[in-house]
């Protein structure tokens, strides 16, 4: 495995290579700064080992993350229905609010959106570093998780200094129909120490 500081260092030596950077990202275009997010993304993604295990992936529209699940028959806990475990729902349910919250937090300390620079980059990559630590996750199990693929969402409810309230739905077909809903505490950093 790969330390996250190098996972980090290549990021940024692959954006300065990839957009010719000679110090400031403001002139990308949409779809550029879309990969940009994606690529922050999955370096992030990479520090949760189990992220890996469950194949879990994204997409990035605006500022809002969708993980995805994909199915495999691992995943499944009870053959008769067949559905999904719960164990394998509520990890799901929350790696999808801790990569929210981190995102929320990575997008607050970067101006809005519109300042990129090389150098705050790296202050900022830090904030991807600390992970948030789940104080309590409560899940509320609607109906059985099909043995097809998943989706879901979290909403970011406050971000305090050291505390964050996040909730995250999860559905299979239609995201008006949840199968699962999560409420999580978690333990923030929000203050970087350089």
């Amino acid at each position: 495995m790969v330390p996250k500081k190098h996972l980090l260092q290549r990021l940024l030596a692959h954006l300065q290579v990839l957009f010719n950077l000679s110090g400031n990202l403001t002139l990308l275009k949409n779809h550029e700064l879309d990969q940009f997010k994606k690529e922050i993304l999955e370096t992030f993604a990479k520090q949760i080992p189990f992220c890996n295990t469950l194949g879990i992936g994204f997409n990035c529209l605006g500022n809002e993350i969708t993980t995805h699940l994909p199915f495999k028959k691992e995943f499944i806990g009870n053959p008769a229905i067949p559905a999904l475990h719960g164990g394998v729902i509520g990890s799901f349910l929350e790696i999808s609010a801790i990569i929210q919250l981190s995102w929320s937090i990575f997008l607050e300390k970067k101006n809005n959106g519109n300042n990129f620079s090389i150098a705050k980059l790296r202050e900022e990559s830090l904030i991807l570093q600390r992970l948030p630590k789940t104080i309590d996750l409560t899940i509320d199990y609607l109906n059985a998780g099909r043995s097809i693929e998943s989706f879901a969402r979290a909403k970011v409810n406050k971000i305090g200094r050291r505390y964050a309230s996040v909730s995250v739905k999860t559905w299979q077909d239609d995201p008006n129909k949840p199968f699962a809903l999560a409420s999580a505490h978690f333990l923030v950093t929000n203050s970087i120490k350089l």
